[in-house]
């Protein structure tokens, strides 16, 4: 990790490249708040001596949160579009003692990236995923993604989507990989705990987090105040215990169902491969 040779201003300045700052994000978006979350689990499960930030690395595709690989002092990598998870993937194989998280948006890990998604959640490979979800393509100007609601307006649908949306943690759970979790920014102190909670996990750990757009998602579709943009989503969001995957819900405009929906410790595919080939000796605590 590289020391910061200035007395750190905010108690999250050693987790940051604060040359790098301020970030371009827009105001209103909900992606500082998540990032701000993941870096306080890290520091609090360093406190209490759980983890190693010298291990983690921080994979990030394209889109609006590829920008954050270059604000954390991690080491980091910025992928192709679509690539972060198979990146993170070659990470663990290459040095297993690692602990990669992918920290990427709707676009990225559910639409040019989907195919990866599924084969890491099936093989319950031991990498932590936390996907922004604002619904949109918005660093490319709120180009219909596979997230944005059905009749939702988009710059490449003018009329309203057509498409029933892709649910990612729907599918994700249908995988049964050891943790899935649907969150939002409304609930910040929530992310924090699951984030915590899924980095001394093993196996597959998923995140959604329903985040804000209000500069192009929320200002298409007439909540040009990001507070409104804020409430609307905070209306929708409901959190449940869901007794079958049909209880999950991803409609607009009436209920995103929120919650820990798996949370278990089956061993991962790291555990599963070393053991077949006599390599336990380098799992590194795994």
């Amino acid at each position: 990790m590289v020391v910061v040779a200035q007395k750190p201003l905010h108690p999250l300045d050693e987790y940051l490249r604060t040359d790098r700052l301020p970030h371009i994000w827009c105001p209103g978006c909900g992606l500082g708040m998540i990032l701000q979350a993941f870096l306080w689990s890290v520091k609090e499960l360093y406190e209490r001596g759980k983890i190693d930030p010298d291990k983690v690395v921080f994979v990030t595709g394209i889109g609006c949160t590829g920008r954050a690989s270059g604000f954390v002092n991690f080491d980091s990598a910025h992928t192709p579009h679509g690539r972060a998870i198979a990146f993170a993937t070659g990470v663990k194989l290459a040095n297993p003692k690692l602990i990669p998280v992918v920290f990427s948006g709707d676009g990225d890990i559910a639409g040019i990236g989907g195919n990866h998604l599924l084969h890491a959640a099936r093989r319950n490979f031991d990498v932590l995923v936390i996907m922004a979800n604002n619904m949109t393509y918005a660093l490319t100007g709120g180009q219909l993604a596979p997230t944005t609601p059905f009749t939702v307006y988009s710059t490449t649908t003018p009329k309203g989507n057509p498409d029933q949306p892709l649910d990612a943690t729907k599918m994700v759970y249908a995988l049964k990989p050891n943790y899935v979790a649907r969150l939002s920014i409304t609930h910040p102190t929530l992310i924090r705990e699951s984030i915590k909670k899924a980095l001394l996990k093993r196996g597959f750990r998923w995140i959604e987090v329903l985040s804000t757009c209000s500069e192009i998602f929320g200002r298409h579709i007439n909540f040009r105040d990001p507070y409104e943009l804020y409430e609307r989503l905070k209306k929708v969001v409901k959190f449940r215990r869901p007794q079958s995957i049909d209880d999950i819900k991803y409609d607009w405009d009436n209920e995103i169902t929120c919650g820990t929906f798996i949370d278990k410790d089956d061993p991962g595919w790291m555990e599963t491969y070393m053991k077949m080939y006599g390599l336990e000796d380098k799992l590194g605590g795994l």
